[in-house]
């Protein structure tokens, strides 16, 4: 892939793989270590975060398509070598986070995926996409479920900054894209369409009432999450990848000039 043709993303915008997909079966062993290469470049990339997480869900039997989305990858990495996260002295102090889903994403079982990112200093600090473990009935549930995720998150990260000295305000605030699952985090009634939600994520509208956690409002166009849950477009990618910090070395220095 030294030779490749770089591309500007890492998904095609609006793709779907599926189990189920038409194609010649792949050496699961080579498949693998492929994408045990790409969870590596996570932990420093939130970029191909989702990416990646879709394409690891065919590791027990890829196929032709599986394994043409994860070169697509590589591709992408190729044109973007030079890509960082860049953490301003003079940025944001605040720990700033959002969550995000894709409702009903997955097209083999309808599992929805969740993602969130956390930003501070104006760059990604800890970000994750993952398919939910239970299938959701609404996008509303779907929503809550990647904000009950994400709190766990924040709460930890919250801890450690404090520990570091770090003066954040009392409660965390998580900005959402979903007004209806902000009512129902506030909203102690359990109503006919959520009282179904797992015990689990409850806790979340707990540590709401008790004001450890805030979920905000913010518009689709602002959601920083929305690369973590689904394949985007061109424009709205490379608007999302400037905003959670990233940028090359020359960008760096012909703005410190």
């Amino acid at each position: 892939m030294a030779d490749c043709k770089p591309v500007c993303s890492p998904t095609v915008s609006g793709s779907k793989l599926s189990r189920n997909d038409e194609g010649e079966a792949i050496d699961s062993t080579m498949f693998k270590q492929l994408i045990g290469s790409l969870m590596y470049l996570n932990a420093t990339r939130p970029d191909i975060m989702f990416s990646v997480s879709v394409v690891s869900r065919f590791m027990e039997n890829p196929k032709e398509t599986h394994y043409v989305a994860a070169k697509r990858i590589l591709r992408y990495l190729r044109g973007t070598t030079d890509l960082g996260i860049h953490y301003k002295r003079q940025g944001k102090t605040d720990l700033t986070s959002y969550c995000d889903s894709d409702y009903a994403g997955d097209q083999d079982d309808r599992k929805s995926t969740s993602g969130y990112v956390f930003l501070l200093s104006s760059g990604a600090i800890s970000w994750s996409s993952r398919k939910q473990p239970i299938v959701t009935l609404s996008t509303t549930e779907a929503e809550f479920v990647a904000a009950a995720y994400c709190v766990c998150q924040g709460i930890w990260i919250k801890r450690i900054l404090e520990e570091l000295g770090v003066k954040l305000e009392e409660s965390l605030s998580i900005l959402c894209d979903n007004s209806s699952a902000i009512k129902l985090s506030k909203n102690p009634v359990m109503h006919g369409r959520s009282k179904h939600i797992d015990v689990r994520f409850l806790f979340l509208r707990n540590l709401c009432k008790e004001g450890i956690i805030e979920l905000k409002y913010c518009t689709t166009e602002e959601q920083l999450a929305d690369v973590l849950t689904k394949a985007l477009k061109k424009e709205s990618f490379m608007r999302i990848r400037s905003n959670l910090g990233m940028c090359s070395l020359k960008e760096i220095i012909s703005t410190a000039k």
